[in-house]
């Protein structure tokens, strides 16, 4: 339909002729309240940001003198970082002359590495950058989750709520 007649059409049924596909050929154009079709947008945008996870790179510093409580400590801390889906670089700081054994630096970070396989994936191998030594981790993908038993299936169809609660406790005392 021409512009013009479009554009009378608009005034008509007091509505505005908003262009919404500029780049294809002919332009697509409607005929709506755009007060609305922006509120309606920017609900959309809203939902697109809400569902996104924002990863963010935490640090956690280490020594090549830590002593193992320490280094337990930092562990746990890294472990929850990255149960919160956050990546955590891991960075082993060298002061004077413990510069001159980079090897017990590489050696706490690939411990380090092997306490948080079950939570996360190494990203980044050790990497020395001046007076520091680090490595990155990744958090872990979901878990595929394991199909339903038969028990499970048929615990669904029972009439009293008492009989599946006791098959429950039972399989959770038999699957610690």
């Amino acid at each position: 339909m021409p512009t013009l007649q479009a554009r009378e059409l608009a005034r008509k049924n007091n509505v505005d002729l908003v262009e919404v596909a500029p780049t294809s050929v002919p332009p697509v154009c409607r005929l709506l309240d755009y007060g609305k079709f922006k509120y309606e947008q920017q609900k959309k945008e809203q939902q697109a940001r809400k569902s996104q996870k924002i990863s963010l790179l935490r640090e956690i510093r280490l020594r090549p003198k830590i002593g193992v409580h320490d280094f337990d400590a930092k562990a746990r801390t890294a472990k929850k970082l990255l149960a919160d889906g956050d990546k955590v670089k891991v960075t082993l700081m060298f002061r004077g002359r413990e510069i001159t054994h980079p090897e017990l630096g590489w050696k706490i970070l690939q411990r380090m590495a092997e306490v948080l396989s079950d939570v996360g994936t190494l990203e980044r191998q050790p990497l020395m950058e001046g007076r520091r030594m680090d490595i990155v981790m990744a958090p872990a993908g979901a878990k595929p989750k394991v199909k339903a038993t038969a028990k499970e299936t048929t615990r669904e169809t029972r009439e009293t709520p008492k009989e599946a609660v006791k098959e429950t406790e039972n399989a959770q005392a038999q699957n610690p």
